[in-house]
């Protein structure tokens, strides 16, 4: 019999919406998923609430494991584009654990094949160190590296370095960026007038000085710079890479260029590759992810394969393996036939953060006593395990 009784509740809060699902079995892959709007409920424990009330019969889960997309600290966690914050203590669910977001997708790629992923250049991934990132409403990265009997997740906040540029026309997008920033800033004598915040969140180690999203400091983990602290000049690769940045970039991008451009989505501009405007800012989002997917590779010696997520790319599958993504993520003149060797991966599975809760919560269940990790006195843990695949 489990050590954690099912149902597991396994959910991946992002910053637009928070899935949810239960997993009722040894083996078994979430079911009962649904996807919760986090505009439409004030916190997290009302999100999950409400999905238990409306989605699960109302039952009362054994276990869950919670990705969330922003830093988690203990048994705390601030989500960087969502003004939700707090303690796992308040979710109302025994052995409650939280992972960073990206964390829990990189607990997913050894249980990833066939249709969950579409090849995107170089050989089939080896087994080693992976990296995954993906741009969604924010930017995320983690790492996987295999240890004996399993892997080990390495969260992180990468997507918070500063964008990579490579070109005059890139150069003169962040020239507009930064002006933009500045302008969205003034009048400096009176912050309240600036509107929200205009770059993301650092967390300790981070090199750039960003926002909160307006998260009281009484509940943000050590290390986030507080809501109001913001350096115009320093434009971080969230702010480009994303959603949201599509949307910042298509507007840089006419502006380098001269035109006129109506105001469009994401998905609008995703929706209209007729247009040279809209078409452009895909070519250009794809390279500067090339280059950054690079750095990520770079950075954490993945040869065993970097893998590309979030909710943007799934949607332009066939410009990002057609475009300017592979020939970027190459480019590095002293280390080409480095990452020449590196297989590059996007992941098409539907829920693929859930998966990667699931195979946490599993390899809690099974540890031994010597290695089941410290609870608080609340019964929530968060990170150190190792999870095998």
């Amino acid at each position: 019999m489990s050590a954690l009784p099912y149902p597991w509740l396994v959910a991946d809060v992002g910053g637009t919406n928070a899935r949810f699902g239960l997993v009722t079995g040894p083996g078994a892959r979430p079911s009962q998923v649904a996807v919760l709007a986090g505009a439409e409920h004030r916190t997290l424990p009302d999100a999950v609430a409400a999905y238990l009330t409306a989605h699960a019969g109302g039952v009362l889960p054994g276990a869950a494991c919670l990705a969330v997309a922003g830093p988690v600290e203990g048994d705390r966690y601030a989500l960087t584009n969502l003004p939700w914050a707090g303690s796992a203590r308040d979710l109302g669910v025994p052995n409650a654990t939280l992972l960073n977001d990206f964390e829990a997708l990189a607990l997913s790629l050894p249980h990833l094949d066939g249709d969950d992923l579409v090849p995107i250049g170089g050989p089939a991934p080896a087994h080693g160190v992976k990296a995954v990132l993906g741009p969604g409403t924010g930017l995320g990265v983690a790492g996987l590296v295999p240890a004996d009997g399993g892997w080990i997740p390495i969260p992180g906040e990468g997507g918070h370095v500063t964008v990579p540029v490579q070109d005059d026309r890139e150069l003169e997008v962040l020239r507009v960026l930064r002006a933009q920033a500045r302008r969205s800033l003034s009048p400096a004598a009176d912050p309240s007038a600036a509107g929200p915040p205009v770059v993301g969140p650092p967390v300790v180690g981070a090199p750039v000085v960003g926002a909160s999203g307006g998260v009281p400091s009484a509940v943000v983990p050590s290390g986030v710079v507080p809501s109001g602290v913001v350096e115009a000049d320093q434009v971080v690769a969230e702010r480009v890479l994303s959603g949201p940045g599509l949307v910042r970039l298509h507007r840089a991008l006419a502006e380098v260029n001269g035109v006129a451009a109506p105001e469009l989505t994401a998905a609008g501009i995703v929706a209209r590759q007729d247009d040279p405007l809209c078409a452009e800012t895909i070519e250009v989002f794809c390279g500067m992810l090339g280059s950054f997917a690079a750095n990520v590779a770079l950075t954490l010696g993945a040869r065993g394969g970097v893998y590309l997520g979030g909710g943007v790319l799934p949607r332009i599958v066939e410009r990002v393996c057609a475009g300017g993504f592979r020939a970027r993520f190459t480019a590095n003149p002293g280390m080409s036939g480095y990452l020449d060797a590196i297989a590059t991966m996007l992941i098409v599975a539907p829920q693929p953060a859930l998966t990667g809760a699931a195979a946490w919560l599993a390899r809690q269940a099974a540890a031994t006593p010597a290695e089941t990790p410290a609870e608080t006195p609340a019964g929530v843990t968060s990170g150190g395990l190792t999870a095998t695949a």
